[in-house]
């Protein structure tokens, strides 16, 4: 490919079975190879290794660390588009969970180091800590306006100092990968046993700051965990609840024997319809025991599909920090951070189920509630790690509606 087809490709490599893919430039260490034949080449770092997943794209300009250890990438290969990622280092603070489940990152700038006063480590540590690849120095706009056009490819990313790579085997795993259609992956990021959760929201005191002790709250909620992010537990304990987090797999009846005064269902990764063969069930079950409930992402999918809705998997998926919501409730808008790949689709909600929210980027749903029963939910994350903080509103407005239903049962 001369310098002119480049430029004017962005340096995408012909689909499979066209003549003429770039050849490997000299000092690449790290490759991107999708299922449709095409090649990014690049400086691998991070673990050397390969890895496979779906690859998307986030346009947030901040949190690397919070949307790596995001349980609702699992599977995911991230393309970031802003392009300065590791320059503020790594640190124990800043993660969603105990480990990163994305498969692998993609940024357009070398990996610098660190410039930030609450760095622990370089990013470049953190990776090869936690297993995680990365390949830097390649088209990040090119690769993302691909995305756009095709849809979330399905590719592996590959590090290897050598610089040797097969090619042919890399696009074959690509290709044979399943995807995320039909694929459970709650099951994999969820935890293995109830914890009760206690920290609040992270809050500057004189010259230090940290995550407070909450106290205990008024209001016991059961959360339940498909891919929860800690963030999310903490808007809940400073909101006022006591939460009390459960694997994805609990059964109605062990919730309901905890006597909780609401449910959470919280994000995750995978197919809704999936994980719904188990989910489901649960949540009818507690519907009809009037338990208010709140569901965020993977959760409001879940609770749409509890009363007979359908979802569908996106084009290009919501991946940002910057995506504006209409609450048709209030009529205002918020700036919201979004992390799916799925959706509802409104028409085949029930007349019990009233749309609350919607998009204003494509008119997506973005949010419901029940008029028959205690319970709403929105497909976005209203913590907002990364984000701006619009949507936490909607914690309190979980806790009105425990107090109401309290009052009511009283």
């Amino acid at each position: 490919m001369t310098p002119a087809q480049k430029k004017a490709t962005g340096g995408l490599a012909p689909p499979q079975g066209q003549k003429h893919a770039p050849a490997q430039p000299q000092g690449a260490t790290g490759v991107l190879v999708l299922a449709d034949g095409r090649l990014f080449w690049g400086q691998g770092f991070g673990a050397v290794r390969q890895a496979v997943g779906e690859v998307c794209f986030n346009t947030s300009m901040t949190g690397y660390q919070e949307i790596l250890t995001d349980p609702s990438y699992c599977k995911q290969i991230i393309t970031f588009t802003f392009p300065h990622i590791g320059n503020v280092g790594a640190n124990a603070h800043d993660i969603e969970s105990t480990i990163p489940f994305a498969s692998g990152l993609l940024v357009r700038q070398p990996i610098t180091e660190p410039a930030n006063w609450r760095s622990q480590l370089p990013l470049q540590q953190w990776l090869v800590r936690h297993n995680l690849v990365g390949l830097a120095g390649i088209d990040t706009r090119a690769l993302t306006a691909h995305i756009r056009e095709v849809g979330a490819p399905k590719g592996v990313i590959a590090h290897a100092p050598d610089g040797k790579f097969d090619v042919d085997v890399l696009r074959a795993q690509a290709a044979e990968w399943p995807g995320l259609d039909g694929l459970d992956l709650a099951k994999e990021v969820t935890c293995a046993e109830s914890y009760e959760w206690h920290e609040g929201v992270w809050q500057w005191q004189g010259d230090t700051s940290h995550y407070p002790h909450a106290r205990k709250g008024a209001h016991k909620v059961v959360a339940i965990d498909y891919g929860a992010k800690r963030n999310i537990l903490r808007c809940l304990a400073s909101a006022g609840c006591d939460v009390v987090v459960v694997p994805a797999s609990t059964s109605a009846e062990k919730i309901l024997a905890m006597r909780p005064d609401g449910v959470f269902l919280s994000n995750g990764p995978g197919d809704p319809a999936a994980t719904g063969a188990y989910a489901v069930p649960v949540i009818q079950e507690l519907l009809k025991k009037q338990v208010p409930i709140f569901g965020i992402c993977l959760g409001h999918q879940l609770l749409a599909l509890a009363v007979g809705a359908r979802t569908k998997k996106m084009h290009l998926g919501h991946r940002g920090a910057n995506h504006p919501v209409k609450d048709l409730t209030t009529g205002k808008v918020e700036i919201t951070s979004q992390n799916h790949g799925f959706m509802v689709l409104p028409d085949t909600l029930p007349h019990t189920a009233e749309v609350t929210h919607i998009s204003l980027f494509d008119g997506s749903n973005e949010g419901l509630r029940l008029t028959n029963k205690p319970a709403f939910s929105v497909q976005y994350h209203p913590e907002a790690s990364p984000g701006p903080h619009d949507s936490h509103y909607l914690f309190q407005r979980f806790v009105t509606m425990i107090e109401h239903h309290k009052k009511q049962a009283a």
